[in-house]
């Protein structure tokens, strides 16, 4: 059985990951902002009969939170196989680079970027613990830049431009650790899940969260640490 933490999973795909990663047998912490909601959603798995998930308190953006996550696992399990940093923010719409407020740039990079690289530094100590560690960054088509530079380039896009560019350098980051982790053997790739109805886009996404869990599930149970570096969404890779 394989142990996984996925952050902001008490919603949306992170949820959905939980879910149906714990039913292919891994067993899954459910991190969480908010233990609360946290427990909420661990809950309602286990009702359901996935007993194979806990909750564990961690706010991605408070560095405390992270240690105290690391510590609560060390004790627990004392390996990690598996790092999905699935927590993110949207931040408002539009968000047009020439006019968008810092306020705004920053508290996403805050969290979808500074975030995972915190979270990451954190975990892998455990992750190196393991006989075959992963890490999976969620990102997004719209940190594709060439994607952004195709002439079929959907045009409400600059509306998450800042968005965008916190996921860009997500990518960046998967790309960089990938190359200087490969003599450790853990893969380190980035997946979108696709434009998904969440609360990230007041559910106005395309598609459902189990459709959108599809990439991360598909990448989670890939097992070949060769596969490393690269970025992907259900139906195949993506250009960077």
């Amino acid at each position: 059985m394989r142990t996984v933490l996925i952050t902001g999973a008490n919603k949306g795909v992170g949820f959905e990951t939980a879910r149906q990663l714990a039913q292919l047998g891994n067993f899954v912490f459910l991190g969480s902002r908010d233990i609360i909601s946290g427990q909420q959603a661990a809950d309602q798995l286990k009702a359901a009969g996935i007993t194979n998930v806990a909750a564990i308190q961690i706010d991605v953006t408070d560095i405390d939170a992270i240690r105290k996550a690391k510590t609560v696992l060390d004790h627990q399990i004392g390996s990690l196989d598996l790092l999905i940093n699935n927590a993110g923010i949207a931040g408002e719409q539009p968000q047009h680079m020439a006019e968008c407020s810092m306020e705004i740039i920053r508290n996403l990079f805050e969290t979808n970027y500074f975030g995972a690289v915190q979270t990451t530094q954190v975990m892998l100590p455990l992750l190196k613990r393991s006989s075959a560690p992963a890490i999976i960054n969620v990102s997004s088509e719209v940190g594709s830049l060439t994607m952004h530079m195709a002439a079929d380039r959907r045009p409400n896009w600059s509306n998450f431009s800042a968005y965008g560019a916190s996921k860009t350098a997500l990518n960046a980051f998967t790309v960089m650790l990938a190359n200087e982790l490969r003599g450790h053997n853990i893969m380190v790739n980035s997946v979108t899940p696709g434009y998904t109805a969440t609360g990230l886009n007041q559910f106005k996404g395309t598609k459902t969260v189990a459709e959108g869990a599809r990439a991360i599930v598909q990448l989670a149970m890939l097992t070949d640490s060769a596969v490393t570096g690269r970025f992907f969404n259900d139906s195949g890779e993506l250009p960077w």
